[in-house]
């Protein structure tokens, strides 16, 4: 997320906005970005809001120098974070990733039989029986299995006693 301070600025010559301001860039580096702000309004604005901030800058006293190693210890902070980042992101996340999205899911699927069982009572009442099928028609789709068949020929014989494609 960009600060308001750096809205627009290009990559390339954010990081020598500061060092133009502070009188640190020369050289190469100096005439780039001379050229640079003539014709990029971003950087150019960018640069004018960035100027308040160093002359604040200016009027604190200076710190002691952290020392040679401050930048290998910084750096190994941040990589020890980095680190510690990355082990947090283990093989179970897909899972429960995986986990999450099923009891969603279910938890959609359950909204609905009961949105629909809840507009089916309103619509024909609690006491109504809604069958589709009666009895005698469930006997002629189903024989009575009281009596199983004993061998091959029974079987055909059941097979062929049923009156397929006759309606």
């Amino acid at each position: 997320m960009e600060s308001k301070f750096n809205q627009g600025a290009c990559s390339e010559f954010e990081a020598l906005l500061e060092d133009h301001l502070t009188g640190d860039l020369s050289g190469a580096d100096a005439k780039k970005l001379a050229e640079h702000l003539e014709s990029c309004a971003a950087c150019s604005s960018a640069l004018e809001l960035a100027a308040p901030s160093v002359e604040l800058l200016r009027t604190v006293p200076a710190t002691a120098d952290p020392g040679p190693g401050f930048s290998r210890v910084v750096m190994a902070r941040i990589r020890a974070e980095m680190s510690k980042r990355g082990e947090q992101k283990s093989i179970w996340l897909p899972f429960i990733s995986l986990a999450w999205r099923f009891a969603a899911t279910a938890t959609l699927a359950l909204a609905v039989l009961v949105t629909f069982d809840a507009v089916r009572h309103s619509q024909y009442g609690p006491q109504t029986n809604l069958n589709y099928a009666t009895v005698t028609e469930t006997r002629d789709l189903f024989p009575d299995p009281s009596s199983p068949p004993a061998n091959r020929d029974e079987v055909l014989m059941m097979v062929a006693d049923t009156d397929h494609g006759k309606h």
